[in-house]
């Protein structure tokens, strides 16, 4: 594993606790940098992401114990159900959007004017190539995943002259716990997606996010890095 330096710094990382979110703070607990993980399943520091107050208090807790926050890492989701469109219920659209957008927007909306006043800070968010693509039978997710894209380039172009860099990612699949909320035959339409006919490793995808995270990352903002195995087309 190559090592980047984070020494000295700190990071946010939410949705920690399993999955790619646990590869990300393992990756850069590693490489020197302290992280607060922001979960709704931990048992010390649970923090609902969703919820705007919890935010700001998980925030303004993050900032007296780790003294600034250098990195968000925007990685808490869920799949949603795998439904057809017009069978979609209302109220699990509602939820998926929730977890996987609105949560992305009320981390960098509390956080962004914390790393401007620094004049530094990395925003990396977690998309999906079901974002560019839409999934069939995953509506609410591949909106959700749609408008982190948009988040991220609306704000990298906001904060482009503060120092705080915002980027986002678009995996193809992982296998993580999120596959048990997906039908096997979901499962086997995003392999078959996939010319190198693989699913991506959580490490593979922590890797990426990593360098985004990092210094060397210095002129890339509201960029799209896909991590796809092939299957992203643009």
């Amino acid at each position: 594993m190559n090592q980047l330096d984070f020494k000295g710094r700190t990071a946010v990382v939410t949705g920690g606790l399993q999955g790619i979110g646990a590869a990300i703070a393992k990756r850069l607990e590693s490489s020197g940098a302290k992280v607060r993980i922001w979960d709704i399943a931990a048992k010390e520091n649970r923090v609902d992401v969703t919820d705007a107050a919890a935010v700001e208090r998980a925030m303004a807790k993050a900032v007296a114990v780790l003294g600034k926050i250098d990195v968000l890492v925007n990685n808490a989701g869920v799949a949603g159900l795998n439904a057809p469109t017009v069978d979609y219920p209302v109220e699990e659209w509602d939820r998926v959007l929730k977890v996987n957008l609105t949560s992305q927007f009320l981390c960098c909306r509390a956080l962004a004017p914390h790393m401007a006043k620094r004049k530094y800070g990395r925003i990396v968010n977690i998309a999906s190539i079901a974002g560019k693509e839409g999934n069939p039978n995953a509506v609410a997710y591949s909106a959700s995943k749609a408008g982190v894209i948009a988040l991220t380039k609306s704000l990298g172009k906001e904060l482009a002259q503060t120092g705080v860099l915002v980027n986002c990612v678009t995996p193809a699949a992982a296998k993580t716990a999120i596959f048990d909320q997906m039908t096997k035959q979901h499962i086997d339409y995003m392999l078959s997606k996939i010319p190198m006919n693989r699913f991506v490793a959580v490490d593979e995808i922590a890797s990426l996010v990593c360098w985004l995270a990092s210094e060397d990352c210095s002129f890339s903002t509201g960029a799209v890095f896909d991590i796809s195995g092939g299957r992203g087309t643009y």
